[in-house]
């Protein structure tokens, strides 16, 4: 559906404006409803800001006395959408740095200026941009708080990360290569932790899969085959697993022994010691439970 513009097809002067775009002829559904008076342009691009903002509040005029659901009301609601779009491409404007395809900010975007349409009232006398400009924004943010973040991260770095990259930006420019830490600290007046910790934080923005390929050839390696390496204490714990059951066929006195032996790392006359006998019981009672656990281990497989 077109948008509206601001003189009706009659010829009418509704706003006293005589360089606005050539209006189209309204179209016959909308004139036999009732709306003969409302203009229509067929390049809502084209409507001047300041004419927006009157032709915004004569659809709001009229909005208002129209019955929710109707044909009507929704070609007056529809309008009202189209000839406010440049306030969602001005408020998209301040996120093109996101690196997000500017067309979905656009979209998040409409959705806010709908709500604003949704909630605005006429009968206060506020300018729709003081609504429109705020509804839009929120919902922008809120879709790149909620959607964009790969490892979900404190709202507090999320807002740091974009104050960083807005920093970075401006620095770059200013000075003619990438800022250090202290001096993007010293910008936005905040300590070097924080900045360290904001761009720790900006890491999880974006995340590779680890199958993820270098080239378009499928045999190409992998980012796993390039960082990833074979982990020694995998064994050890592999090890652990398979003993851990075999530990039931020691009684509480010879588990109580191998804690003191391999988990307190204590000598063997140490444990004579804490146990009160010799260090040659102590190694005769090591020796018979490292017997059981064998054969138990043994027996399992």
């Amino acid at each position: 559906m077109g948008a509206t513009t601001a003189q009706a097809a009659a010829g009418t002067d509704l706003l006293g404006a005589t360089d606005l775009p050539e209006v189209a002829p309204v179209p016959a559904e909308t004139e036999a409803a009732g709306l003969a008076d409302l203009p229509e342009i067929d390049d809502p691009a084209a409507v001047a800001p300041k004419d927006a903002r009157e032709l915004t509040r004569m659809f709001f005029g009229r909005l208002a006395a129209l019955e929710e659901g109707t044909h009507e009301y929704q070609y007056v609601r529809n309008t009202l959408v189209e000839i406010n779009l440049s306030l969602v491409r001005y408020a998209a404007a301040r996120f093109r740095s996101r690196g997000d395809e500017m067309e979905d900010i656009v979209q998040v975007g409409t959705i806010g200026l709908i709500k604003a349409i949704d909630r605005f009232d006429l009968e206060r006398e506020v300018e729709f941009t003081t609504l429109a400009i705020p509804y839009i924004t929120g919902e922008i943010k809120r879709f790149f708080r909620d959607t964009t973040w790969d490892v979900r991260v404190p709202r507090r770095l999320q807002e740091l990360r974009v104050d960083l990259a807005r920093a970075t930006e401006r620095l770059t420019t200013d000075l003619g290569r990438s800022p250090k830490v202290a001096e993007l600290a010293e910008h936005l007046g905040i300590s070097e932790e924080e900045v360290l910790e904001g761009q720790v934080a900006a890491n999880g923005y974006n995340a590779s899969s680890l199958d993820a390929t270098f080239g378009d050839d499928e045999d190409d390696g992998s980012l796993a085959d390039f960082i990833g390496e074979a982990d020694a204490e995998m064994d050890l714990v592999e090890n652990l697993h398979a003993l851990k059951p075999a530990l039931g066929v020691l009684d509480d006195r010879e588990r109580h022994i191998l804690e003191l032996r391999f988990g307190q790392e204590m000598t063997q006359s140490e444990i004579g010691k804490e146990l009160g006998v010799s260090q040659m019981h102590v190694s005769r009672l090591l020796s018979r439970c490292l017997t059981k656990l064998r054969t138990a281990m043994l027996t399992e497989e």
